[in-house]
C-alpha cells in the first residue's frame, strides 16, 4: 500500500474531575478528585480552569517524564477560556464594561472563542479581528456563538492599517463605548495564571516540577507561570515552544529582534515582543516548524488518544525535543492548548496536508504527481455510470471538489461537474434521481503521464480538465489547484 497513514477515530473522552481548587471558574458543584462524585454546576463558566493532567507513555521521551494539562477539556475548547473570564471579570470590577456593552479584541482564534463564550453568557456584544489563516472551524464556533467576525490580512505585520491588532483598536476607537480588551496588554491575562494554572499544576504534580514548556501568543501564560514558580520554586525551568518564523527563540537565544516570516501553526509565535511577555525567565527556547508541530499533533492522537489543535503540535514538540536532551530524568509539564476539532479541514485533513506539502505519497516523477485528490491506496473519488446525481451531488461536497470522473472498469468515460449537476436541476427537479451517464461530458481531453507540464495549459484554456492516462487506464484529473499547488511547491523547494 501506498500513501500516508490513516487518522484514527478519536475514543470518546473521559469525564473530567476537579482537583478542588477554588476561586475564579470554580463553582458549588465542582468536586475534589477524579471518580469522587459527579458534580453539578449552575453555569457552564464554572467549568473553566481545573483541567485533568496526564503523562504521555509512548512518544519518545528519553529519560524524562512528560506531563499534559488538557485545556482542551475547558467549555470552550481552549486554555484561552482561563484569560477571558479574568480579562471580562477585571473589566466589569474596574466599571469599563457596562452591562450589555461591546467587547472588541483582535485574536488569532482562542482567545476570540473564549470571549464569545464568556460574552453570550454575560450578555456582551463581541467584534472580533482575525486574520484569514484561522481555521474554518474556529469562525463558524465563533459565528455561532454569537460574535461578529472581522476577517483581515495575515501577511502583514504590526503598523499597517490591516494588521489584525491595529485593525481592532481602531474599530474600538470609532464604536461609541466599545471596552477593548487587548489581551497582548491587559495584566489580568497573566493574573489567570498566576492564581489558577500555576497553582493547579502544582498541586496535580504534588510539588515535584522541573520544567514547563509554553508557546507565546499574548504572553500571559508564560508570564504568568514564571511569576509563580518563581515565588514558590525558582528551580522550575522554563521553557519556550516558538513556530518557526516567529522572532521570539531568537531574542531569548541572543537579545536581537529578527525578521519575522511566516508559519501555518494558529495562536502562537509572534512578528514583535508582546508587552505583557516575560521572556527573562527562559531557561531554553527551541524553534519547531510547522511540519515538526502537525507531525506530532497527529502522532498524539496516533500514539496516545489525544486529539490536539496545532499549537500544542508545536508545545510537545519542543517538550520531546527538550526531555531528549537531558542526560537525568525530569518531570516535565506542557499544554493541550486546544482541541484538534478545530483543525479537521486543516492538518487532519490528508488533502490539505498533502496540498501543503506536509504528506508525502508515492512519487512517479511525471503528471501522476499532480494529481490531488488520491487516498492511501492510490484510488481515485470517482462516480459509476449507473450512480444518481444525487449520488454526484453528495460527493462534490464530501470531497471538496468540482468535477469528478466516471469510470467503468478502470476506464474513464465521462466527467461530470457542477455546472452540469447545476444546469440538469436548474431545468427539472427531480433530475438527481437520473444516472450521471445521462448528463456526463463525453469529449474529453487526455494526457499521457509522461507529457510536460506545460501542456496542461492549452487544456484549462479550452475551460477543460487534464485528464492522465495510462495504457487505456484512468489515473486521475489535475484541476488548477493541483497544477497551483505543484508550482508552489517548487517553488518553496528551489527557494532551499
Amino acid at each position: 500500500m501506498h500513501g500516508f497513514t490513516p487518522i484514527p477515530a478519536l475514543a470518546p473522552s473521559p469525564l473530567r474531575a476537579t482537583d478542588g481548587c477554588s476561586g475564579l471558574g470554580a463553582g458549588p458543584g465542582t468536586f475534589d478528585a477524579p471518580g469522587d462524585r459527579l458534580g453539578v454546576v449552575s453555569d457552564v463558566l464554572d467549568l473553566i480552569g481545573n483541567t485533568p493532567l496526564v503523562e504521555l507513555k509512548k512518544l519518545d521521551r528519553g529519560p524524562c517524564r512528560l506531563f499534559v494539562k488538557l485545556e482542551n477539556q475547558n467549555p470552550g475548547g481552549s486554555i484561552k477560556d482561563r484569560i477571558a473570564l479574568s480579562m471580562i471579570a477585571a473589566a466589569e470590577r474596574e466599571g469599563k464594561l457596562p452591562p450589555g456593552g461591546t467587547l472588541v479584541e483582535a485574536t488569532a482564534g482562542n482567545t476570540g472563542l473564549g470571549l464569545a463564550l464568556v460574552a453570550a453568557r454575560k450578555g456582551y456584544r463581541l467584534k472580533l479581528v482575525i486574520p484569514d489563516k484561522m481555521s474554518q472551524e474556529k469562525v463558524f464556533h465563533l459565528k455561532a456563538l454569537g460574535a461578529e467576525v472581522v476577517l483581515t490580512r495575515s501577511d502583514v505585520g504590526k503598523g499597517h492599517p490591516a494588521y489584525y491588532q491595529d485593525l481592532a483598536e481602531k474599530i474600538a476607537r470609532e464604536t461609541p463605548g466599545a471596552f477593548y480588551v487587548n489581551q497582548f496588554g491587559n495584566p489580568a491575562n497573566p493574573e489567570a495564571h498566576e492564581t489558577r494554572t500555576g497553582p493547579e499544576i502544582w498541586r496535580q504534580m504534588g510539588g515535584k516540577v522541573d520544567a514547563v514548556v509554553c508557546g507565546v501568543g499574548s504572553g500571559g501564560t508564560l508570564t504568568g507561570l514564571t511569576r509563580y514558580f518563581r515565588r514558590v520554586e525558582p528551580s522550575v525551568r522554563m521553557v519556550l515552544a516558538d513556530p518557526e518564523g516567529s522572532i521570539l527563540a531568537g531574542y531569548v537565544r541572543d537579545g536581537t529582534i529578527g525578521e519575522a516570516g511566516s508559519w501555518l501553526v494558529e495562536g502562537i509565535g509572534e512578528d514583535f515582543l508582546p508587552p505583557i511577555a516575560d521572556l527573562t525567565g527562559v531557561a531554553e527556547a527551541y524553534t519547531i516548524g510547522d511540519a515538526e508541530s502537525f507531525a506530532t499533533a497527529r502522532a498524539l492522537l496516533l500514539e496516545e488518544g489525544i486529539l490536539a489543535g496545532s499549537t500544542a503540535g508545536t508545545l510537545v514538540a519542543a517538550a520531546l525535543r527538550y526531555c531528549r536532551s537531558r542526560t537525568a530524568p525530569e518531570r516535565v509539564v506542557t499544554f493541550i492548548c486546544d482541541s484538534g476539532n478545530k483543525y479537521l479541514s486543516k492538518m487532519y485533513n490528508d488533502f490539505w496536508m498533502l496540498d501543503q506539502g506536509f504528506l508525502e505519497r508515492e512519487r512517479f516523477g511525471d503528471l501522476r504527481d499532480l494529481i490531488g485528490r488520491r487516498f492511501a491506496d492510490n484510488a481515485v473519488v470517482s462516480l459509476d455510470p449507473d450512480d444518481t446525481l444525487a449520488v454526484a451531488d453528495q460527493r462534490f461536497r464530501l470531497y471538496d471538489v468540482s468535477q469528478l470522473p466516471v469510470l467503468e472498469n478502470d476506464r474513464i468515460v465521462g466527467i461530470v461537474d457542477e455546472s452540469d449537476l447545476l444546469l440538469a436541476a436548474y431545468r427539472r427537479g427531480e433530475v438527481f434521481r437520473e444516472p450521471v451517464r445521462a448528463h456526463m461530458t463525453t469529449r474529453l481531453e487526455t494526457l499521457t503521464p509522461d507529457a510536460s507540464v506545460d501542456a496542461l495549459l492549452p487544456v484549462f484554456e479550452q475551460g477543460k480538465v487534464p485528464i492522465v492516462v495510462q495504457d487505456g487506464r484512468f489515473q486521475g484529473l489535475i484541476t488548477r489547484i493541483d497544477l497551483l499547488n505543484y508550482l508552489r511547491r517548487r517553488a518553496k523547494q528551489e527557494a532551499g
